[in-house]
């Protein structure tokens, strides 16, 4: 038998294959291949839960968004559904939270490097926010301290702040929204 025959197949998985999987199933669905990431370090959990923390107290009582932690599933297409550490929907674009996941790009994208998940964060999955519509994106690297915010302009992201252990970091998307890298990373 030549050997064109007897060689697999790389199967490409889509949404439906995703959604078999059990609740908490550490996977994510990236380009069609069922990614595991494995359960954050201390360091990665105090950097996210400081930054949600901070992101929550300011929306308090403002009526202008919802944000929300991982592990929840955001669906980008068939073969690209991830879970940002940390997401903001605006107000406006409250329609796409699903009763399972959110149904689009959210507004707001934080991403929390660690070894396992760095490459796919600051590669496939930047590619697919920018793509997307993701109007902010913001990347932090807990080891580094330094703090990075992208805006999207015309599909493309470009660097907009950048904050290395000490000094404010500024939404542009939520103008009011300043926090002190220090903080974060204290």
């Amino acid at each position: 038998m030549p050997a064109a025959l007897t060689a697999e197949t790389k199967k490409t998985y889509t949404y439906k294959d995703y959604e078999k999987l059990p609740e908490g199933t550490p996977y994510q669905l990236i380009g069609g291949e069922l990614v595991m990431t494995p359960s954050p370090v201390p360091l990665h959990q105090d950097v996210s839960g400081m930054l949600f923390y901070k992101l929550k107290q300011f929306l308090a009582g403002k009526n202008i968004g919802k944000a929300y932690n991982a592990p929840l599933d955001v669906y980008f297409s068939d073969t690209d559904t991830y879970q940002p550490d940390i997401i903001f929907i605006s107000k406006d674009r409250l329609h796409i939270i699903g009763e399972k996941k959110i149904e689009g790009a959210p507004d707001l994208i934080i991403e929390i490097l660690s070894p396992a998940t760095a490459y796919y964060d600051l590669r496939i999955k930047k590619d697919t926010y920018e793509k997307s519509g993701v109007k902010e994106y913001w990347i932090v690297d807990p080891i580094q301290k330094i703090i990075e915010i992208f805006t999207n302009k015309n599909k493309k992201f470009e660097l907009a702040v950048a904050v290395k252990a000490e000094g404010a970091i500024k939404s542009l998307l939520l103008p009011e929204l300043v926090i002190e890298a220090k903080e974060i990373f204290a």
